[in-house]
C-alpha cells in the first residue's frame, strides 16, 4: 500500500515519496517544518490511509526515553505492601507499559507518532537509538526482552527548537514540509471548505500571504490559522470587498485569528500604514 494523501489531507508529491520511502526502508520518518504545516496531522492521515492503528507519544520537556518503554511504579508497590495487598507479590502488576511497548506488541503494524521530539533534553534521541534500531528492549525488573512483532511505521516531528544528534539523524528518513504556495493552499482550503466562494478565497489568500511577508513577525500565520480565519469570515458573512478595504486601522478583518501577539499586530499596522503611504505617493 502506498500513501497518496487522503480526502482531508493534501500531500505534495515529495511528501508522498518521503512517507513511502520511510515505510519501505523501515526507518523513522523525521518531519520538520513551520508550526501549523500539518506535521502532527500527517501521522494521523498515514494511519487512516493505510488502515493502521495510531499510537501517539507527545513529548514534553520532562519526558525521558524510558517513559516510552515502561515505568516501574515502586511507590504503588510500597503502598500495597503496607496495606497487605496480594498484588505486591507479582512485580508485573507495577510495570506500566509505554507507547513504544504498545507499538511493539500491537497486533497490526501501527503508526507510532513521536511528536515534538525537540522538546525533550538533548540525550532523549540518543537514548532511543538502540530501541529504534533493534526493535527490542530489556525489562530489568521482570528479566524479559520485549521484541517488536512487526516494525512500526514511526513518524517523528520536530519544530527545530534543538539540533538533533547526528547518530540519530543517520537512522531517519528526513523530510522538510515547505510552507504551501498559493495554489497548494487553495487546494487545502477547498478540502475543508468546498463551497467557499472563489472570490472570497482569492482575497483571503492575498491578504494571508501579504501578512506572512511582513518583516520581523514573531509568529507568521500558519495553515491552521488561515483555516480558522476563513471559517470566521464565512460565519460572519464577510464580503470579499471588505477584505480589500480592511477593518479598523486598515488591519485585516478578524485579524486576531491570524496574529497572535501584540508585537506582531503593531508590526503589521506599521507595515500596512507604510504601504498605504507609498500608494498615495
Amino acid at each position: 500500500m502506498k500513501f497518496t494523501g487522503t480526502d482531508s489531507y493534501v500531500a505534495t508529491p515529495d511528501l508522498m515519496v518521503a512517507v513511502n520511502a520511510s515505510v519501505t526502508l523501515g526507518r523513522p520518518l523525521l518531519v520538520k517544518g513551520e508550526p501549523g504545516t500539518g506535521k502532527t496531522i500527517l501521522a494521523e492521515e498515514i494511519a487512516r490511509a493505510l488502515g493502521r492503528p495510531l499510537i501517539r507519544w507527545h513529548i514534553k520537556s520532562t519526558t525521558k526515553a524510558q517513559h516510552g518503554l515502561y515505568e516501574y511504579d515502586a511507590v504503588a508497590r510500597l503502598r500495597d505492601s503496607q496495606l497487605g495487598d496480594a498484588r505486591v507479590h507479582d512485580i508485573q502488576n507495577y510495570i506500566v507499559r509505554g507507547k513504544l511497548w504498545d507499538a511493539f506488541v500491537s497486533d497490526q503494524r501501527p503508526v507510532l507518532l513521536i511528536d515534538e521530539i525537540d522538546k525533550a533534553d538533548i540525550e532523549f534521541p540518543n537514548d532511543l537509538l538502540h530501541e529504534l534500531d533493534r526493535m527490542e528492549f530489556f525489562v530489568y525488573e521482570t528479566r524479559q526482552t520485549v521484541v517488536a512483532q512487526q516494525r512500526p511505521i514511526v513518524v517523528i516531528t520536530s519544530n527545530n527548537e534543538k539540533e538533533l544528534p547526528d547518530a540519530f539523524l543517520r537512522r531517519c528518513f528526513f523530510h522538510y514540509i515547505r510552507f504551501p504556495d498559493a495554489p497548494t493552499m487553495a487546494r487545502i482550503v477547498a478540502v475543508h471548505y468546498p463551497t467557499l466562494r472563489a472570490e472570497l478565497l482569492r482575497e483571503a489568500l492575498t491578504v494571508f500571504y501579504e501578512l506572512r511577508e511582513v518583516q520581523g513577525l514573531k509568529k507568521r500565520p500558519s495553515t491552521s490559522e488561515l483555516l480558522d480565519w476563513i471559517r470566521l469570515l464565512e460565519a460572519d458573512g464577510v464580503p470579499p470587498d471588505a477584505l480589500r478595504r480592511g477593518g479598523e486601522r486598515g488591519m485585516p478583518v478578524l485579524y486576531g485569528a491570524l496574529l497572535k501577539s501584540e508585537q506582531d499586530v503593531l508590526l503589521t499596522e506599521m507595515a500596512l500604514s507604510q504601504a498605504r503611504n507609498r500608494g498615495r505617493g
